[in-house]
C-alpha cells in the first residue's frame, strides 16, 4: 500500500511546450496533480492529451518547461514509479496472460522470483483474468486485452499510474469493473491520471484538467466546473462547451 499524503504533488508541469515538426501539441502547459487522486485529462482528440502523458512518463522530452514525477525530474530513473497503460496495447499476442504480466514484472525489475509471482496472481486476480490466465493474448477479446494490459501496469504495485484512453471499447459492465479498481487503488494513497474524451469517465475522476489545443483551459473537481457555467444542472459537457466558448470570445 502507498502512504498517502494529501500536501505532496505527485505530477508538476511548468510551461511545458511541445511539437511534431510544425504543429504545436503542447503550448506553455502548466498542471499540478496532487497525490492519491484519480486526476482526468479531458478534452477532444487532438487536445494534447496523448503528448503530455508521453512526456509524464518520459518517452518524450518537452521541447520547453519542465515536468516533476513525485518530486524528481521525468526521466529512466523514476521509470519504476510509474505504471503506464498506453491507448494501444503492447502484450505478446503469443504468450499467456500469466507470462505477459510477468514479463512486464521483470521489465519493472522485480527480480525476487516468489514476490514477483505473488504480485503477477495479485494482479491478474484483480482485473478478473484469473480463470484465462493460461490463454495466450490473441484468443482473448479486446475488453479482456485491456484488463490484462491494465494488469500489467499495476503489477508492480506503482504509487503513480497513467492510463490513456483505459475504457475506450469497453462495454458499459466492463467499465463500472474498471472503475471500481481504480477507486480501490486511490484508497490504498495511488494517484491515477486518465486521458479520455468520454464524460462518464470524466465524472468518475476526483478532479479534472480541461484540454483544448495544447493547453489547460480550466480545472477543478467535476462539480466545480459544472457550477462554473451558472447553469442550473449542466452536465460536464455543458462546462466543457462554456470553458471553450469563454475562451473563444477571450481570443476573439
Amino acid at each position: 500500500m502507498v502512504e498517502k499524503n494529501v500536501n505532496e504533488l505527485a505530477v508538476e508541469v511548468d510551461r511545458v511546450s511541445f511539437s511534431y515538426n510544425n504543429i504545436k501539441a503542447l503550448d506553455e502547459l502548466a498542471l499540478q496533480v496532487p497525490a492519491g487522486i484519480s486526476f482526468g485529462l479531458l478534452g477532444p482528440n487532438g487536445a494534447g492529451k496523448t503528448t503530455l502523458i508521453r512526456l509524464l512518463v518520459g518517452l518524450l522530452k518537452p521541447k520547453s518547461g519542465s515536468v516533476q514525477i513525485l518530486g524528481q525530474r521525468s526521466s529512466r530513473k523514476t521509470a519504476h514509479l510509474i505504471g503506464y497503460m498506453p491507448q494501444l496495447h503492447s502484450l505478446y499476442s503469443e504468450l499467456s496472460v500469466m507470462q505477459n504480466v510477468d514479463f512486464f514484472a521483470k521489465i519493472y525489475r522485480m527480480t525476487d522470483k516468489s514476490e514477483r509471482a505473488q504480485r503477477v496472481e495479485e494482479a491478474v486476480r484483480l482485473v478478473g483474468m484469473w480463470q484465462r490466465r493460461k490463454d495466450p493474448v490473441l484468443k482473448l477479446s479486446g475488453g479482456m486485452r485491456q484488463r490484462v494490459s491494465l494488469a500489467c501496469a499495476i503489477v508492480h504495485n506503482p504509487p503513480l499510474l497513467f492510463l490513456d484512453e483505459p475504457t475506450v471499447g469497453l462495454d458499459p459492465e466492463l467499465r463500472v469493473t474498471f472503475w471500481e479498481h481504480f477507486t480501490t487503488l486511490t484508497r490504498q494513497g495511488v494517484t491515477i491520471i486518465i486521458s479520455s474524451h468520454t464524460m462518464d469517465d470524466a465524472a468518475h475522476c476526483d478532479c479534472l484538467a480541461l484540454m483544448r489545443d495544447g493547453k489547460v483551459i480550466a480545472q477543478g473537481t467535476p462539480s466545480e466546473l459544472q457550477q462554473a457555467t451558472g447553469k442550473p444542472g449542466a452536465t460536464l459537457e455543458d462546462a466543457f462547451l462554456f470553458f471553450i466558448h469563454r475562451g473563444d470570445r477571450n481570443n476573439a
